[in-house]
């Protein structure tokens, strides 16, 4: 049996296409978002893991211009938010409106209806009104007036954000920061992306002419290609121990949560399919550990004094805990296959 048909058999996509679909999207937004590979990668495993995003950088560097390209690139419903001090959740997920024609309400869908939202600068509404998107984000559903709305699929919310410490602005909540993915900062460009930025964005703005490369029902293709990826056992039991560190952590009063030992995985799986693989490395997991991992968890006032961020904490704990040994390497201990499966790669599985 070819790989190939060993894929269409088993409800994978080829790699080959995989690939294409993904390196297409990712060259896509690259036309906007000069210099930011990694980025960009990353923005898009936020997505094929069925997850959310949140962009948090000051003002000026390209949060929302990521945020537009991605949802230019792909051809399905999109929708912007504004977000600001006067904005109502009703605004959000919609309101019900009393027909005088049929007297009877009905509901008129609010901005969250679309596969992709984009929510800028997010923390500058009241945290009322952030809480809209906790149901959405979570359960992809809107509940107004006791009638509960089905969101539509593939969805994602990516929100933009200022730092806390600018003025005009809301700390998200934990119940909300523990619903995004990931959370990614766009930093500066170094100058040779920024000369090209010069150039390319001098006359007109390339947003203008970025046309999609994919659409939704390609997108939920890949979506069910990642859900099964494959994980071994060892890598499962390194997200563990990696989220068990955080909550352990004596620089951390609040370390991450189940959900983002899911998340964790999930992204992984993206992460893996997107460089051509159909198994999980522990490497994943270190590489996404800081996006995934750093916004939810909280340091301890002497932790703060000392200015060590969530982010250089969580990396010194990767740092700290040792990587599993591959399966072929602790196969004595638990191993019980057939020794004719020795010889292929760590946590690659196997094969019929």
């Amino acid at each position: 049996m070819t790989q190939q048909t060993r894929d269409e058999v088993d409800g994978l996509l080829p790699h080959d296409e995989f690939r294409a679909v993904g390196d297409a999207i990712v060259g896509n937004i690259e036309q906007v978002i000069e210099g930011k590979t990694a980025t960009v990668q990353l923005a898009l495993a936020v997505l094929l893991a069925e997850g959310h995003l949140l962009i948090e950088d000051v003002p000026g560097v390209g949060k929302t211009k990521l945020a537009k390209a991605l949802a230019r690139s792909i051809d399905c419903s999109v929708r912007r938010i504004q977000f600001t001090p006067d904005l109502l959740p009703s605004d959000v997920t919609g309101v019900s409106v009393y027909n005088q024609e049929t007297h009877d309400f009905e509901f008129r869908p609010g901005a969250v209806f679309a596969n992709l939202v984009v929510g800028d600068e997010i923390n500058r509404a009241s945290p009322k009104t952030q809480s809209a998107l906790l149901e959405c984000m979570e359960e992809r559903q809107v509940t107004v007036d006791g009638v509960t709305y089905p969101l539509q699929t593939p969805f994602m919310v990516v929100a933009t954000q200022n730092p806390i410490e600018m003025e005009g602005t809301y700390p998200l909540p934990e119940a909300q920061r523990d619903r995004f993915t990931a959370r990614i900062a766009m930093g500066y460009p170094d100058a040779g992306a920024e000369l090209a930025m010069l150039d390319g964005h001098g006359a007109t703005d390339p947003l203008e002419s970025l046309r999609p490369v994919s659409d939704a029902s390609t997108v939920s293709r890949l979506i069910t290609h990642v859900r099964q990826i494959h994980v071994a056992d060892a890598v499962k039991r390194y997200a563990v121990e990696l989220v068990t560190a955080t909550r352990e952590a004596p620089d951390l009063r609040l370390g991450a949560s189940p959900r983002a030992t899911l998340q964790l995985l999930r992204t992984a799986r993206a992460v893996a399919a997107l460089e051509g693989r159909d198994y999980v490395l522990p490497d994943d997991l270190q590489v996404l550990a800081v996006p995934v991992l750093a916004h939810r968890i909280i340091p301890t006032a002497d932790a703060h004094l000392a200015r060590r961020t969530t982010d250089t904490i969580v990396s010194d704990l990767v740092h700290r805990l040792p990587l599993p040994l591959p399966q072929e390497r602790r196969r004595s201990s638990y191993d019980t296959r057939p020794a004719t499966n020795k010889g292929r790669a760590p946590y690659e599985p196997r094969r019929a």
